[in-house]
């Protein structure tokens, strides 16, 4: 039982959430897929509940309270709706689901809750897109590691540390290559 609850906290930390507890959870706790994507799921929507109930009041809270909060908080809210707010208009709820489901850093659902909050959109239209989000980046993360894990049960920790170099590298020419043009 420790393994389920150390996966489903590792799911509720702020910078690994899935893209950590899955792996983890089916490498070095040897969980199911199943289990291990369902702990990791739920674990990682728990945070997203609490700051999409609870920041918007604590952010009046400290806005009523402390005068440098409401000045922060005035200019967070134009800046990031004024620099963002045609593409939100553009492509709605599938830019949050997207958002969060792609498994890299910054993404995800803490980031997710955090956009819906600063956008001012409800609860009840902001959770079931980061769920959407979360369950298509849980499906990514275990694909992922199942291939990596297979990779390296089949063909050798060698090939699958040289595909991930490749890919790596790979990854940085073509940014590389972006910012040139």
């Amino acid at each position: 039982m420790a393994a389920e609850i150390l996966t489903f906290l590792l799911a509720m930390t702020p910078i690994g959430e899935l893209r950590i507890a899955i792996p983890t959870a089916l490498t070095v706790y040897h969980l199911g897929w199943a289990k291990a994507y369902f702990i990791s799921v739920f674990g990682n929507l728990v945070p997203v509940i609490f700051f999409l109930l609870f920041l918007g009041p604590l952010s009046k809270w400290l806005s009523k309270n402390f005068r440098t909060f409401q000045r922060f908080f005035t200019w967070l809210f134009e800046r990031t709706r004024n620099k963002y707010d045609l593409r939100m208009e553009k492509y709605g709820y599938l830019a949050l689901v997207i958002f969060v489901a792609i498994p890299l850093p910054v993404t995800g659902g803490w980031t997710g809750a955090l956009i819906a909050f600063l956008f001012g959109i409800s609860f009840k239209k902001a959770f079931p897109s980061i769920a959407l989000g979360i369950m298509i980046a849980g499906g990514i993360v275990l694909g992922l590691t199942q291939t990596g894990i297979a990779i390296e049960k089949y063909l050798g920790w060698q090939i699958l540390v040289g595909i991930l170099a490749v890919i790596g590298f790979g990854w940085i020419a073509y940014k590389i290559k972006i910012k040139k043009i």
